[in-house]
Parts: structure tokens; sequence; C-alpha cells
């Protein structure tokens, strides 16, 4: 039996080994999968974009993409990824197989793709010119990819004239598509649309491939351009006019007639020269010819455009900074017309055409600068100087010019008068704050205007006398110094009892930041700190030993108090054992901050008594002849601790016996050996009466 079933194992385990290796053998090709297609649609025409995403069993591996069977990918996985890009290449409509080959492997992928017809037109204007003339001829190319293979196909282009009554059509075979699915043609507009076709009209034509297939239009005017500027010829060309006839020409910009003039007929055409005068300014002008012949269904009439060029001016200041909201008037010296723009974010941007210009800037409605005059030929960048200065205001100490004063609120009141459109008086109003170095830094400012500049700390103005400003100077910074006065202030540190507390360090810090002043108390626990003016944070010290703090308003003369509880509070530390027991003659010892100030045995009653500064401090119980402490830790000490509440320390490990010292564990041993020996008494006596009594029974 032992032999079968080891013989049926084995017989097993080969099995499944060769299993596992079928299964393996099959991975490659259950790997090597197209997970989508873009489109989605699957569909597209000859030149579009395709994408496909796979995975492939190789690693790294190198795949080809087949289109068909034409290769068009030929890339390297990224580990197992495929991701590529493609255009339907040149093949006749119809469902196409794309396939993803893993090289190494030899395993395939496949989805489908449909190729679908296009229909294409172009127009190619005839001109020696910018724009398409009456008259003159267009060039039309039709064409087809993806069509049916081995194929000749044929179009009825259609071009429909301005007046959509009038349409002109022609069936044109295209080349054979042979292999390629592509076919094309061309034709010549007018000329192989019969006789009566042609571009006699002023707007737009559209050429139409079988109606809807496709379409493209094309204008035809009497200009030889679309945009013109001053000085430009304007080359005027019109067809399908009486011979030997007299025609007005006529431009206009809106209702305003800018020129009107006549023109002899030869040949059915007109034809005739005019320059865009100097005097016109920047806009769209429409140039119509009249009478129109009974012919001519559409009107000849054009518009044209006078762009001019782009123009930024740059307002700058004195100290060549960039100013926003600054009018400037620009006056066209050959129209006679002025131009007024505002410069948003600094910057001024207009159309101007040739010509000669001069330009005045105005900010408030004051003249602050002005350039005599610019000329334009083209694309152009101006700078504007305005008589504009920055403010530079610094607040320092009215007794120490070197201390700057942080954090002064600055408010700038200014009045001036306007001269664009009549004059007002105006006032205005800006507000700043000086930084951490006592400065703060304002931009352009008007110089001919009357300036106060009120500073204040919490509200508290401080500089009434010394706030006026007559007016500023043509510089590029105007540099004002505002005095901050100091105060007195008296400080009186003293203890729990009232008593004045010497050598106490009274350190004032104002609430903003950047200003302290510090100094150490008299014998009579006094101290004066001249300082600015502010709202301070007073901090008293005693030998580094915070003790006590207050906020105070100084603003002008103050004398304030500050009691000091924790400064030579009495302490007393009872240590008792287990029991509560006082434990005499055991060290006591105080640190701060790792610092022992102060070291004393307790007496009978089990107390030390100290008088320290409170606060956090380390208490440390150290038995006789022991260099390590029996009990440590850290309490906050916020009051006086006398014999009525002292701190008590609680040594459980040690119980007080006739006097001594006994560690607890012995104690607790010593108990139970009592115990035993009791308990082994009790029991012993109670057995030798047993004894006695059955003895007793038995001699009976």
């Amino acid at each position: 039996m032992k032999k079968k079933a080891l013989v049926t194992a084995l017989i097993v385990l080969l099995t499944l080994m060769v299993f596992s290796q079928i299964i393996s053998l099959n991975v490659n090709a259950i790997d090597v999968k197209i997970t989508s297609i873009s489109p989605s649609t699957r569909t597209g025409k000859v030149g579009d974009n395709v994408t496909i995403v796979g995975t492939i069993n190789t690693t790294n591996g190198a795949y080809h993409v087949w289109f068909g069977s034409e290769l068009i990918v030929n890339g390297t996985a990224s580990e197992n990824d495929v991701n590529c890009s493609f255009m339907v290449p040149t093949l006749p409509n119809g469902n196409y197989t794309i396939t993803l080959q893993d090289i190494t492997a030899n395993a395939n992928a496949t989805s489908w793709f449909l190729i679908q017809t296009a229909y294409y037109i172009k127009v190619t204007e005839i001109t020696d010119f910018g724009q398409l003339q009456e008259g003159e001829t267009v060039n039309i190319s039709i064409s087809i990819t993806g069509g049916e293979a081995n194929t000749v196909y044929k179009a009825n282009v259609t071009v429909e004239t301005p007046n959509a009554s009038e349409t002109y059509s022609k069936i044109v075979s295209l080349t054979n598509t042979t292999d390629t699915g592509i076919a094309n043609a061309t034709l010549m507009y007018p000329s192989d649309f019969g006789n009566d076709a042609h571009t006699n009209y002023t707007g737009t034509y559209t050429v139409y491939f079988n109606s809807t297939l496709s379409s493209q239009t094309f204008f035809v005017g009497i200009t030889d351009l679309k945009e013109y500027h001053r000085g430009e010829q304007i080359r005027i060309r019109a067809v399908g006019y009486s011979e030997f006839t007299n025609v007005n020409i006529t431009v206009k910009s809106g209702n305003n007639i800018i020129d009107e003039f006549s023109v002899n007929v030869t040949d059915g055409i007109v034809t005739a020269n005019w320059t865009v005068p100097n005097s016109v300014t920047v806009g769209n002008y429409s140039l119509s010819i009249t009478p129109v012949p009974t012919s001519k269904k559409v009107n000849d009439t054009q518009t044209f455009e006078v762009p001019g060029f782009k123009a930024m001016i740059f307002p700058r200041n004195l100290a060549s900074e960039i100013v926003s909201n600054v009018l400037l008037k620009i006056y066209d010296k050959e129209a006679n017309q002025t131009y007024e723009i505002t410069s948003e974010n600094g910057t001024a941007k207009i159309q101007l055409e040739t010509g000669e210009y001069n330009s005045t800037a105005y900010f408030k409605k004051v003249k602050v600068g002005e350039i005599p005059t610019f000329n334009v030929t083209g694309e152009l960048e101006l700078n504007i100087t305005c008589q504009l200065t920055n403010l530079k205001i610094t607040v320092v100490s009215e007794q120490n010019a070197v201390l700057k004063i942080p954090f002064a609120s600055l408010n700038v009141t200014y009045a001036y008068t306007t001269e664009l459109n009549g004059e007002e008086n105006k006032n205005e109003t800006t507000s700043a704050q000086t930084d951490i170095t006592g400065t703060a830094m304002l931009s352009s400012f008007l110089l001919n205007a009357s300036y106060t500049v009120n500073a204040s700390r919490y509200g508290q103005v401080f500089n009434q006398n010394n706030n006026t400003l007559s007016s500023l100077e043509p510089l590029a910074w105007n540099d004002i110094v505002i005095m901050c006065p100091e105060k007195t202030l008296y400080v009186n540190v003293i203890d729990a009892n009232s008593q004045p507390i010497a050598n106490a360090k009274v350190e004032a810090t104002e609430l903003m930041g950047g200003l302290r002043y510090s100094d150490y108390t008299t014998q009579n626990g006094n101290v004066t700190l001249n300082c600015i003016i502010g709202v301070y944070r007073v901090k008293v010290y005693y030998n580094g030993v915070f003790l006590n703090e207050g906020t105070v308003e100084l603003f002008d003369e103050n004398t304030t108090t500050i009691r000091c509880s924790l400064y030579n509070l009495p302490i007393f530390i009872k240590v008792v054992d287990y029991f509560g027991q006082p434990i005499p003659k055991v060290n006591v010892v105080l640190e701060r901050n790792g610092v022992q100030i102060g070291s004393k045995l307790t007496e009978a009653d089990g107390i030390a008594e100290f008088t320290e500064i409170g606060g956090e401090l380390t208490i440390k119980v150290y038995l006789a002849n022991q260099d390590q402490p029996i009990a440590a830790f850290k309490c906050s000490i916020l009051e006086a601790r006398n014999e009525a509440n002292p701190l008590t320390v609680k040594i459980g490990s040690y119980i007080v016996l006739a006097g001594f010292l006994v560690e607890t564990a012995q104690f607790t041993t010593i108990i139970l050996i009592v115990a035993a020996l009791v308990l082994f008494a009790v029991i012993e006596i109670v057995r030798r009466r047993r004894f006695k009594k059955v003895e007793t029974e038995a001699e009976a």
C-alpha cells in the first residue's frame, strides 16, 4: 500500500508540472492584446490620427503594428505597455485589420478600423495682388481619398455667385483611384464653366462639391487689398460696365464722404487709383462705384480697413517705475484728432496710423508729462516721463535718530488742483505702515500738492507739529523723516509683602515687536525706562528667574507697580514615612533648571524650611550617607507653603521604627515572621490540647 501511494503521488506531481508548462506556453498569446483604439468609433479618413494602446508579453520587447498588409509602426514597449500613434495610410475605403505583434513571442492581437471616403475642394486665387478683383480667375481643385479602388468618380462642381440666384456648374471626371483610393481633378473658374460664368460681382462666392459633400468660399472685390495705411495707393478694378460712360467712385467713413471722383469706362472695365489721405483715422471705410449697370445684380461696394500700427506707451515716474491709471491725450497732427487712452497695468495700447503726433499725460487730471513730437512709421514703443515722485517715509526716535520705529501707521492726505476739464480742488487720502526697518515706501505722488502725513501708534497720532509738506522735490524719491517721541515709564517692583525688590531685571517689550528696553531696580525696587510711545509688556526677572509681568499703555509718563508674589516665598517641605510619620535628619535639596539653589536637613517634625523664589522647582530627598535621592519630582510653587500647608514628600519604602529608619520590605518581613510564629504557636497549643483530651478520655 505504501509503494502504491508513493507511485500515485509521483504521477500527480508530474501531471501538475506538465499542465503548468502547457499553461505557461499559452500565456504569451493571452497577454498580447489591444486594449483601446482612438477614435473609439474605429472609423476615420486617410491622414487622420489613430492611437493604439495595448500590451505585449515580452518586457521592453520589440513590436510591430500592421494596418492591413502595411507595416506602419516599428517600436519598443515600455515594460509591457504599448502606446503608439500613426496616420491612416493611403488606401481605398473599407474595413481593415489592425495587428499588434509581439516580435519575440511571435504572438499577435487584432482589431479592426474602417476607412471612410473623404471629399475635398480647394480654391486658389490667381491674382498679382493681395485680393482677387472682378474679372479675375480662380483655380478649383477637387479630390477624393479613401475611394473605391480602381474607380473613376464624376463630380458636379457648382459655383454660387454673391447673387444666390446665379449659379454655374460643371461635371468633371476625376482620375482613376487605382489601388490608393485617391482621385483628383482641376478646373478654372469662370473659363471652364461656360460663357456666362463670371467674377463680375463684388462679394463672396461659394464652390460646392456635389452640393453637400464639401464646399469652400472665395471673395472678389474691387480693391487690390483689404487693408491700407496712409499714403498707400488703392488699385480699383470693376468689370461689366457700358463702354464710354462715366461712373462715380465714392469713399466713405460711415455716412461721411471722404472723397468722390469720376472715371471713364474703357472696354467695359473701370480702373482707377486712389491714394489714402494722411488725414484719415484708423477704422473701416467703404468704396462704391455708381451707377451700377442693369446687368449687374449686385452693387459694387466694398469695405476696406485702415488698421494703423500697434503703439505701446509706458508712463513712468521719476524713479522710472511704470505708472497705472495715467490718462494719455494723443494728438494726431495729420487728422487734427485727439485720442484718449488710459494706461491699464502701466501700459497704454493704441493703434496709430503713419504720421506726426504729440502726447500729454494726466494723473488725477493734473498734467504730469508730455512728448512734444513723435512719428509713427510702424509698430513702436514709447516711454513718457511723468512728474511723479515716490515717498520714503522713515519714523525714528525723537531722542535717538538711529532707532527706527516699526509698524507705525501713516495717513497721507494731499490737496491739489486739477487742470483737465476745468480747475477743481481735490483731496485724497492713502495709508501705509512702516516695516520692521521703520520705513514705508509709497509710489507716484504729485509734486505740486500740499501733503499732511499723520503718524500714529495704536491710534495715537504723535507728530501733530511735524506733519505738513508744502510741496515735493522733482526727484525719484523724496525722503521724509518723522520723529516719534519717547515717554518715561516708572516701574516699582515689590514682593508679596509689599517690600521692594532690589536688583530685579525689568524688561519692557513693545507688543507690535521690534522695540525692547531693560534695566535693573534700585535698592528701593524702582527702575526708570525711556520708551517710544506704545503698549508694552513689562516682565520682571530675578537672577534669570521670571517673577511676574504686566501690560502698560505708554502715551504719557506712566508709573506702574508690579507685585512679584513668587519672590522670597516660604517653602516648607515635610518628609514622612509609609505611615505618615515625620522623618527627621534627611537632606532636602531644591533645584531650578538642574542647578541646586538650596539644601537643608529635616527637623524632628520632618520639615525642612526654605525661603526661595517660587515657580518650577525640582525637589530631591536624600537619606543619610546616600548619593542617590530616595525621591525626586518637579512641582510648581506659586504660593507660600508654611507649617500649616507644607509640601509633603512621602517615602513609602521606609518606616520610622523606634527612632530608626527601617525599609518597608524588612518591616513587612518581620511582621510576617512574627505572624507565622504566632500562628504556629496557636496551632501547637490547639494540637496539644486535643492530644491531652484524647488521653484523658482513654484513661477513663
